[in-house]
């Protein structure tokens, strides 16, 4: 009995040992040629389109896949030259109103300086002045090494800030070059997709080959559900902001609403990151019932995200909303924005694991072997 329990320990320890240095492995393999698995995803995005083009049109598959990675990059080009384009009609938008409202919030500064700031200073002065000579010495020393803390962390600030430039600029050089060896392995790899595929699988035993398939197509869904939750959610977001904009007057409703569009991926920020300071500013302008309008729109946009993400996602993706709520935070708590992928595929996995058997033949081998005993037959 004790050397049945000593091998299903050796056979549990092998599966963990197993997993470890795979998960290892991928990680060590995946920083230094992550341009290659980059060319793997996108050739991987790219295949339904080029298939489209190659079976419907009958065109040559090299030709398909040029095509393809050409209005892939002609429609990001676009993008960004749309986007650069509504920046520069902002900024002359802005250099046209700013110097007013700069002076007005010089104006409001000065009236809070002289009617708040002195008197509360006046007050501190006479009560310092009351206090015996110990008591100010001690005051005055806690401001200065106050003083000093502060100093010191924004000279190592500034230092740390300066002494990175160098490893930034580096960077340019670097990110120019994985970016090519990225768009060139995607031709090659998505030119002989199907080929690399059908050698891929050569390697591969029958029984994990029927669960690989079944694991592909469910991370296959997650990938484009996810994709299509994710362009769901930001047009909604936009429409919304839109429609509230256009209700409240405000000039570009259009360019903010697509700019928050996009800044609502960012977790936990999202349009708090232009909204907050937004509404502080109209707080503080004075015009309250722009800044009431913008808190209510703020809200609501919060509240629409909140509720909706976690149906949307479990929807595209095929799960339960609340596993799929569960996967999002402990993927965000664990790995940051990243992990907002990386958990509903995990929770993907889990799911696809157990329906094609993984966890029950692994659960057999260690607790069986190689194979579990055949019953014995009644009488023999």
């Amino acid at each position: 009995m004790n050397s049945i329990f000593l091998h299903r320990f050796l056979r549990a320890l092998l599966v963990v040992a197993i997993i470890v240095v795979t998960c290892v492995a991928f990680v060590w393999l995946a920083q230094i040629t992550y341009p290659f698995l980059i060319a793997i995803v996108l050739a991987f995005l790219f295949n339904p389109i080029v298939q489209i083009l190659e079976k419907r049109f009958s065109m040559p598959r090299s030709l398909a896949v040029i095509l393809t990675m050409v209005s892939a990059v002609a429609i990001l080009a676009g993008l960004i030259t749309l986007f650069v384009a509504e920046l520069v009609a902002g900024a002359n938008y802005l250099s046209k109103h700013v110097p007013n409202q700069v002076n007005t919030l010089v104006g409001y500064a000065e009236n809070f300086f002289m009617y708040t700031v002195l008197p509360f200073y006046n007050e501190l002065t006479a009560m310092f002045e009351s206090l015996d000579l110990g008591q100010q010495e001690t005051i005055l020393e806690n401001i200065q090494n106050a003083g000093t803390t502060v100093a010191t962390s924004v000279g190592n600030f500034i230092e740390g800030f300066f002494a990175n430039i160098p490893s930034i600029i580096g960077w340019f050089p670097n990110a120019a070059t994985v970016i090519v060896f990225s768009l060139l392995a995607t031709f090659f790899i998505s030119k002989d997709w199907d080929k690399l595929k059908n050698r891929f699988t050569t390697y591969i035993p029958a029984k994990a080959k029927n669960s690989g398939k079944s694991v592909y197509a469910d991370l296959r869904k997650a990938l484009f559900g996810f994709l299509r939750a994710q362009a769901t959610l930001i047009s909604l977001t936009a429409i919304t902001i839109l429609i509230g904009l256009l209700i409240l007057r405000v000039e570009y409703a259009v360019t903010i609403a697509l700019v928050m569009g996009l800044v609502d991926i960012v977790p936990y920020l999202g349009t708090g990151v232009i909204f907050i300071p937004w509404i502080a500013y109209e707080f503080l302008a004075g015009e309250s019932s722009l800044a009431v309008g913008l808190t209510v729109l703020f809200v609501v946009t919060i509240v629409q995200r909140q509720v909706l993400e976690p149906k949307i996602l479990s929807s595209s993706i095929g799960l339960d909303p609340l596993a799929t709520l569960v996967a999002l935070f402990i993927g965000f708590q664990l790995f940051g924005f990243l992990g907002l992928i990386v958990g509903p595929v995990v929770l993907v996995l889990f799911n696809t694991f157990e329906r094609v058997g993984v966890f029950g033949d692994v659960f057999q081998y260690i607790w069986w072997g190689s194979e579990p005993p055949r019953p014995t037959e009644k009488g023999s």
